[in-house]
């Protein structure tokens, strides 16, 4: 599908019942074939909005790459996004999951999406307050799952941006690569983010994956300090609502980092990351995330919950 008149069409002439769009399907799991039709999603362009002295309000289509329109934007000095560089997809499924990393999420720098109303075939506009972010989360994972098609996603981005290098391994990255991390341009921060993704994440071209297959999870805060006396290595992350635990340190003192199981397994690199060897099935790897989701139940009492979308 290359322009919303084909989506138009199609829908007016079939009156499909059972489908579903893909972008780069990098976020997706077959557990089993798909009974209906399947749309991808080609429809690119980018364009600014509006700017100003101190922001640049940038539209792009949700068919493009999200990697290349982080590209895009770092070469032109425009910051807010650098830290989500290499992330697989679309840019249509970025609200969706509500994509983040490294200390930055999407609605961070999120104005508003057009969505296609599959119902009434008619345009309506959301703001960040509609689309009801949650981490890894949106209104249109949830209760609109499968009533609208994303058609672009507004960002504000900023013509004088201060980095983000707190997170993660950033800081160290940058001082390996003699740069002071307080220095930093968008450019290099965005480099040691790549850097960083590609040492801990298999590529999906050379071995199949979906990168983190888990949310990690939020529990109480009365539920980690119990946990901290069991395990005083624990680390944790207080929220609004609780603590947020590293899924893949629940997985791996389950034993299952590097383990294989068949075709299926979990990443020797990174236990958060099931991989396929090359010719497992769909539900294989959906029994291996099952197998571990009870495995962390079991030991910890923490239910994991999928950050891919499982279909069938």
């Amino acid at each position: 599908m290359n322009s919303l008149s084909q989506l138009k069409q199609a829908l007016l002439e079939n009156r499909l019942e059972h489908f579903m769009f893909l972008g780069g399907g990098s976020n997706v799991l077959f557990a089993k074939d798909y009974n209906g039709l399947i749309i991808k999603n080609n429809i690119k362009g980018i364009q600014v909005e509006h700017e100003d002295i101190e922001s640049v309000y940038l539209k792009a289509y949700s068919g493009e790459v999200w990697h290349d329109l982080v590209v895009y934007c770092v070469n032109k000095g425009w910051g807010g996004i650098e830290n989500l560089s290499l992330i697989p997809g679309t840019v249509g499924a970025a609200p969706m999951q509500n994509i983040g990393a490294y200390g930055v999420e999407l609605e961070n720098c999120f104005v508003e999406l057009e969505a296609f109303n599959l119902r009434t075939l008619e345009f309506e506009k959301f703001n960040k307050q509609a689309c009801a972010f949650g981490y890894r989360e949106s209104v249109f994972k949830r209760q609109l799952k499968g009533q609208y098609f994303i058609y672009s996603v507004t960002l504000k981005l900023n013509k004088h941006p201060k980095t983000n290098i707190e997170y993660g391994d950033i800081k160290q990255i940058l001082l390996d690569a003699g740069i002071q991390p307080e220095n930093a341009s968008i450019k290099e921060v965005s480099n040691a983010v790549i850097a960083i993704r590609s040492s801990k994440l298999p590529n999906p071209k050379e071995l199949g994956n979906s990168g983190s297959f888990f949310k990690n999870p939020v529990i109480s805060v009365d539920h980690f300090e119990q946990l901290k006396i069991r395990y005083p290595e624990i680390k944790g992350f207080p929220q609004s609502q609780g603590v947020k635990v590293p899924a893949a340190w629940l997985i791996e003192q389950c034993g299952w980092k590097g383990k294989r199981v068949g075709e299926t397994g979990s990443h020797a690199k990174q236990a958060l990351v099931l991989v396929n060897y090359g010719h497992a099935k769909g539900e294989e790897i959906y029994q291996l995330a099952m197998d571990i989701i009870k495995s962390v139940k079991e030991k910890f009492s923490i239910t994991l919950e999928p950050e891919v979308n499982l279909i069938g």
